[in-house]
């Protein structure tokens, strides 16, 4: 009998609590670190009139970029799309919004139509069999789409075709298998799991009547948690990464929790490992102080797992194999191109909870990677390599882009507001009208030379959480999902909610995170210095304190509350081609089912967020991509609320169907 938490962390069930983060917010936050609080930063706080003055400079230097005033740069000309009419002032955003609703549907506008793509089960190599869930196999499902779609990444590959990459965040078993006993799973049951984690890719193509569909193409792979990762990087062939099934450090069995991320400018895709700790087992045996102490940082779990792996395979075993949790927790990368490449963990971006990973090219040339650190009053960090980016889509560019991620300084953020006087934690306005201040990128390591007290650059990369504490970041509210916009230069982040936050002991409110027990969340609007991704100072301030608009605690970037659609628990961003700001939201605190938001990040309708869709009964919007011509979201963990034996959901398929994660495409009709 499956033993569920009391609780579950906002609106999600306590289901997917338990099998997606092994109810981390059951759990004390890991971190526990005395780095100083924001209001003990008030010295260095500049006026609101001189963040902006120094934001306009930013502007400027970024050659029209448009400053933290809101206003925005003339927008390139950029041809109709289906999701326009003519004569609306906001390209891209003229549909009528959905209302909130708990439907057992995915619910568009009216004029909009839907199509399922592909879901759990389906073929994504040549010989997967059809999909059974009643005589599922573990070689089967090494063939078919994994479960819990997650991220979706597009990468053109000729007229009205991509390569469409899916990542697999995790399993639920007893959601899987109508036969399930959680304290005695099977082999077969645990090598199915094994097989339905990691990453999808497939060749999708545009329909004449509109949406996509899956074509048969030589590109068709699936990795899973038996694929062959190479490490690379200044940590691989670490002491802290070898195992006894390797003992070079340098080679790593599979990919795990792999959250959203993004595609690059070379044409492969970033994939941030998030959630890893849950899967390991025994960690309170481990005797040595110094790596408890680590384990504990990262949430690694203690006594027996909730999946049981430990017992078919030593390596979720901590006590036998202390360092394996340690081979998690990166950012990797696939070359889609090449269905025979092997994938790659950097290890020079840092080791936490990767909710993604997204890409700007500095004025130089350089790479920049942004990455949240998805965990309760934990940060956000950067990396800009050395080397400079090759432009073009051939496979010597690609092989060059690469290994750009390979060396380079990884910093985490400080954020320092205007204002800390007026924040009491309630989510009322300051004075001047906004949330907004200043901050710094603070440097942890660069090659093999470490910038932190007491730590080894070795020792930054592997443990980047306790280097970041020490280093004074600025704990945060579940930073997740972080993209630069396109058009206006700026960088947005999603901070999904932190109800610890102002609790007794705990971080109080500051000017980045101003409410007390934080169960809606926000979205953060950074500007680099001189418009460039590789400065280490920037301007920031709150685009939306979300929640519903009737409450005093909420703020739509200063559009009438009155107007906008209820939003709650920010995940995953993405950017339409005229620059509006997309948001997928995972558990939705407001009664409602979760959905995809629009919502313009300049002029006059700055902050008018409008629902654009709704996701079925106990499900999370995922991976969204906006195009010209139609959006695509992956509805994860549909029915995710219920049981095999009493359903809340029979999504996509209807009838009596079992619910399955699935990739929607919608347009207009």
């Amino acid at each position: 009998m499956l033993s569920l938490p009391l609780f579950a962390h906002s609106g999600r069930s306590p289901v997917t609590c338990e099998y997606r983060c092994g109810n981390a917010c059951a759990h004390e936050a890991p971190n526990t670190s005395d780095n100083e609080y924001f209001g003990d930063v008030a010295k260095n706080v500049l006026s609101r009139r001189g963040a902006f003055k120094a934001g306009a400079v930013m502007a400027a230097a970024a050659g029209g970029f448009a400053a933290l005033s809101g206003t925005a740069a003339p927008e390139a000309a950029a041809s109709p799309v289906a999701l326009t009419r003519p004569g609306r002032p906001v390209p891209g955003t003229d549909f009528t919004p959905v209302a909130p609703n708990t439907a057992d549907a995915l619910v568009v506008p009216r004029g909009f139509r839907q199509n399922v793509v592909i879901r759990w089960g389906d073929p994504v190599v040549p010989g997967a069999p059809k999909f059974d869930p009643a005589k599922q196999t573990a070689a089967a499902q090494a063939k078919q789409f994994g479960y819990n779609n997650d991220f979706v990444g597009l990468i053109g590959c000729g007229h009205n075709r991509w390569l469409m990459v899916v990542n697999h965040e995790y399993t639920t078993e007893v959601q899987m298998f109508p036969q399930y006993d959680a304290n005695n799973p099977t082999r077969e049951q645990v090598e199915i799991a094994w097989a339905a984690h990691g990453l999808s890719v497939v060749q999708v193509e545009k329909q004449r009547g509109g949406g996509l569909k899956v074509v048969p193409s030589r590109y068709g792979r699936r990795i899973t948690l038996n694929t062959e990762f190479e490490v690379r990087g200044p940590a691989a062939g670490s002491k802290y990464l070898k195992t006894s099934a390797d003992p070079t450090g340098r080679r790593v069995r599979g990919t795990q929790n792999n959250c959203s991320g993004g595609v690059t400018p070379w044409g492969t895709v970033l994939s941030g490992e998030e959630n890893f700790h849950q899967y390991f087992a025994n960690a309170d045996k481990v005797t040595d102080p110094v790596a408890q102490a680590r384990l504990k940082r990262y949430g690694v779990g203690t006594g027996t797992s909730t999946r049981k792996w430990e017992r078919f395979d030593k390596r979720w075993d901590v006590a036998q194999e202390p360092n394996e949790p340690n081979r998690f927790g990166w950012v990797v990368e696939i070359d889609p191109n090449d269905p025979h490449s092997t994938p790659v963990k950097h290890t020079a971006l840092g080791r936490f909870k990767h909710e993604a990973a997204n890409v700007k090219i500095t004025r130089d040339g350089r790479v920049a990677v942004y990455s949240g650190d998805d965990e309760r009053f934990d940060y956000i960090y950067k990396f800009v390599s050395k080397g400079k980016y090759k432009p073009g889509n051939s496979a010597l560019a690609r092989r060059h882009n690469m290994a750009l991620l390979d060396e380079g300084t990884l910093y985490v953020a400080k954020f320092t507001g205007d204002n800390p006087g007026d924040i009491d934690g309630t989510g009322k306005l300051p004075a001047d009208g906004e949330f907004d201040g200043t901050g710094e990128w603070i440097p942890l390591a660069s090659g093999d030379k470490s910038f932190v007290e007491g730590f080894t650059a070795e020792e930054v990369y592997v443990f980047t959480r306790l280097a970041a504490d020490k280093a004074g970041a600025t704990k945060m509210d579940r930073p997740e999902d972080i993209e630069p916009n396109p058009v206006n230069g700026r960088i947005y982040a999603a901070l999904t909610n932190n109800t610890d936050r102002g609790a007794a002991g705990k971080a109080a409110a500051d000017e980045a995170n101003p409410r007390n027990g934080n169960k809606n969340g926000h979205v953060l609007e950074w500007e680099e210095a001189w418009g460039d991704a590789a400065s280490t100072k920037f301007a920031w301030r709150l685009l939306l304190v979300c929640g519903d608009p009737k409450t005093a605690d909420t703020y739509f970037g200063g559009f009438p509350k009155d107007q906008v659609s209820p939003i709650s628990c920010p995940d995953n961003v993405a950017f339409d081609p005229y620059g509006n700001l997309w948001i997928s939201t995972d558990g939705n605190a407001l009664g409602s089912n979760d959905g995809l938001f629009s919502v313009p990040v300049a002029g006059p309708e700055r902050g008018h967020v409008k629902q654009f869709l709704t996701v079925p009964v106990g499900a999370e919007t995922c991976g969204p991509v906006v195009t010209n011509d139609f959006v695509v979201v992956a509805v994860q963990h549909p029915g995710e609320n219920g049981t095999p034996a009493a359903p809340t959901s029979h999504w996509p398929d209807g009838g009596n169907s079992l619910a399955r994660p699935a990739v929607v495409s919608v347009w207009r009709d």
